[in-house]
C-alpha cells in the first residue's frame, strides 16, 4: 500500500486525492510565485511549471523521502512534491534567510536533503548525471535508495543525457529518467533542435526499459512510475519515462511567447491535469462532498501564508556571502579552500 511523505498508509482512494492536493499546491505555488515576480518582488529568473503538475505528483509519490531526486530550473513542483516544506520554498524565492537554502539558491538552484532532493540545476541536463551518480552510490552501498532525475526534451540534445543513459544502463544502476517533453527547448521547437525527438525510441536504443504516458494523467503518469521505482530497487536497472505535456507559459515569466500557437496551447488547456484529475475522482465517486473545493482553498490558504512570512523574514548579511561553501565539521573551524568553516547546514540554515 502507498505511503505518504509523512509516513501514514494510503488506500487506493485516499492516494488519488492526496495526488490531486498536491498537483492543487504546486499550482497554487506556482501561480502566487509568477504573480510576485511580474509583481517585481522577487529576485532572479523565474519558470513556472503551470499544466505540468501531474508529473511532478505522479512520479513524486511514487519515491520514499530517502529517494535521490534531482530537477532543472522549471523545479518548484518537483521539489514541492518530494517533500519540502511549502514556506522555506517561498523564503527561498524571495531570498530570505528563512529559505531552504538560506537565501541563496533562490528559484533555479534549491535544494533539500532531508527529503533528499540533491538539487535544481539551472545547467541543461545537468542534474542528470547527478542522479545517476547518486544511484552508483545506492548500488555500492546496498542503501535501497532509488534516485529520479527531472529534465525536459531539450536536455536530451545535450552530451550528459546520451553520457548517463549509457552508464546507468551498462551497470544497471537504479535510476528513473523522466523526461517533460513538452515539444519546446526554451524557444525552439524539439522538432527543429532533436535528430530523434521521440525520447524513449533513443533510451530504448540502448537496451533501456522505457514509456510512454500521458503527462496530464497523474494516474497515469503515477502508475508508470511506480512501476519503473519497484523496477529499479529491486536491482532490475533504469526506467526512462517519457511525459508527453505542454508548458502553458513560455520559458519564463515575462517571456511574450509569440513562438506559441494560440490554438494550440488552448487544445493543451482543454487537458487540465486538474480538472482531468478531479472529473475521475468525481466520476468514481471518491470525493467526499466539498472536498475539492477545500483541498483549492487550504492550498490558496497555505501559499498565501507563506508569501506573508517571507516579506517578514531577514534578508541574508552581505558578510555572510562565503558561507555554506564548504563542508562543515564538528571538529572545529579551519580556514582556506575546501577545508571546514563554521557554519550552520545549508538546507534550512537562517
Amino acid at each position: 500500500m502507498p505511503i505518504t511523505k509523512k509516513g501514514h498508509l494510503l488506500s487506493p482512494q485516499a492516494l488519488d486525492v492526496e495526488l490531486y492536493t498536491t498537483m492543487s499546491r504546486i499550482r497554487a505555488f506556482e501561480l502566487t510565485a509568477e504573480k510576485l515576480f511580474l509583481a517585481g518582488e522577487l529576485p532572479g529568473f523565474i519558470h513556472v511549471s503551470i499544466g505540468q503538475e501531474a508529473v511532478a505528483a505522479g512520479v513524486c509519490a511514487a519515491l520514499s523521502v530517502e529517494d535521490y531526486l534531482t530537477t532543472t530550473h522549471r523545479g518548484h513542483g518537483h521539489t514541492l512534491a518530494k517533500g519540502a516544506d511549502t514556506g522555506a520554498m517561498m523564503a527561498e524565492l524571495f531570498g530570505r534567510t528563512t529559505g531552504v537554502c538560506a537565501g541563496r539558491g533562490g528559484s533555479m538552484h534549491i535544494a533539500d536533503f532531508s527529503v533528499g532532493m540533491l538539487g535544481a540545476n539551472a545547467i541543461v541536463a545537468g542534474g542528470i548525471g547527478i542522479a545517476v551518480g547518486a544511484a552508483l552510490t545506492s548500488a555500492m552501498t546496498s542503501n535501497g535508495r532509488v534516485a529520479a532525475t527531472f529534465f525536459g526534451d531539450g536536455a536530451t540534445g545535450r552530451g550528459p543525457f546520451a553520457e548517463s543513459l549509457n552508464l546507468a544502463q551498462l551497470w544497471e544502476l537504479p535510476v528513473v529518467f523522466v523526461c517533460e517533453n513538452n515539444g519546446w527547448a526554451s524557444t525552439t521547437r524539439n522538432t527543429e533542435a532533436l535528430a530523434q525527438p521521440d525520447v524513449s525510441q533513443r533510451a530504448r536504443a540502448l537496451g533501456m526499459n522505457a514509456v510512454d504516458v500521458d503527462g496530464n494523467d497523474v494516474f497515469d503518469v503515477h502508475a508508470a512510475a511506480r512501476k519503473a521505482v519497484q523496477r529499479a530497487r529491486a536491482g532490475a536497472g533504469p526506467t526512462l519515462i517519457q511525459a508527453h505535456v505542454h508548458r502553458w507559459r513560455g520559458h519564463y515569466v515575462g517571456d511574450p511567447a509569440k513562438y506559441y500557437n494560440p490554438s494550440e496551447v488552448a487544445r493543451w488547456k482543454d487537458k487540465d491535469p486538474l480538472e482531468l484529475a478531479a472529473a475521475v475522482l468525481s466520476e468514481n465517486g471518491t470525493w467526499r462532498p466539498g472536498e475539492r473545493e477545500q483541498i483549492d482553498a487550504e492550498a490558496a490558504a497555505e501559499i498565501e501564508s507563506t508569501v506573508t512570512a517571507a516579506r517578514k523574514a531577514p534578508e541574508p548579511d552581505p558578510g555572510s556571502a562565503a558561507r555554506f561553501l564548504f563542508h562543515e565539521s564538528s571538529t572545529g573551524p579551519r580556514q582556506g579552500p575546501g577545508e571546514r568553516v563554521t557554519s550552520s547546514r545549508m538546507a534550512g540554515a537562517s
